[in-house]
């Protein structure tokens, strides 16, 4: 696959993303038109869940229907209240989100209390029911280890996760290929249908190559699609259309 091709396909696996305690319907706006680009849309985008409501309107008004909604739970803390896990899932698809991406509780697991990791994305899979996907947040790089890492995946998925991600993009390490690998192959082990979402530190084309190539080599590449394998980023978008408009001005040039 070609760098430019490489990029193309990241931009429809994306979750273009905006977590920021400033973020205003001015700001949300201008992420929903930068969704609208001359090489596709992402599949997603992913905001807090007050800003639900109005994403859903400026993704209609900009005919961006095949664009889903995503939004964040138990965010970012992964606090290990389950009850309220599962209300602020309950509300977020109230509103209308079509995903959401729920906090595993790692900190209670890296404190060896593996079952209310279990229990919480039970109940929050409950409260998506069949209205949204319940995508899962292990935060890879705060378990730190390989154990801990291949476990807080195994749970989530046996819970009932329709993805495991890496992170919230809110601690010092983020994706990195190695949690990557050992993610995929723990979906890969279960059989289950479980997506991957690989978030923060994916900033360019390039990245984005090196954990597609991984995926396909674990996965199959037949499996890399918006079902089941995202990108969650903020400036990985600008980074890959500079690298497709470039990749356009060298073709027109002729070289």
């Amino acid at each position: 696959m070609t760098i430019k091709e490489t990029a193309q396909r990241a931009i429809q696996l994306m979750d273009l993303t905006s977590l920021n305690n400033n973020d205003s319907v001015e700001v949300i706006s201008n992420l929903c038109a930068a969704a609208k680009t001359d090489f596709g849309s992402p599949a997603a985008i992913c905001v807090y869940p007050e800003m639900i409501v109005w994403s859903k309107l400026e993704l209609a008004r900009l005919g961006l229907h095949s664009v889903k909604v995503a939004t964040v739970t138990n965010f970012p803390e992964g606090s290990e209240n389950v009850d309220r896990a599962q209300a602020e899932t309950e509300r977020a698809v109230a509103a209308g989100a079509d995903e959401v991406d729920v906090v595993f509780p790692y900190k209670a697991l890296i404190a060896g209390n593996a079952q209310v990791g279990f229990e919480l994305v039970k109940a929050c899979k409950e409260a998506c029911a069949d209205k949204a996907k319940l995508k899962v947040i292990i935060e890879s790089g705060e378990l730190k280890t390989a154990a801990l890492i291949r476990q807080a995946s195994e749970i989530a998925i046996s819970a009932g996760a329709d993805f495991i991600k890496t992170s919230t993009g809110k601690v010092p390490v983020n994706a990195t290929l190695e949690a990557t690998e050992i993610m995929l192959k723990a979906i890969q082990a279960s059989g289950a249908k479980c997506g991957f979402k690989a978030a923060g530190g994916v900033r360019t084309a390039d990245d984005a190559a090196q954990y597609l190539e991984l995926a396909a080599s674990i996965m199959g590449i037949d499996w890399i699609s918006a079902d089941n394998f995202r990108f969650g980023a903020s400036s990985l978008l600008g980074n890959l259309l500079s690298t497709l408009n470039n990749a356009e001005a060298v073709e027109k040039d002729g070289y």
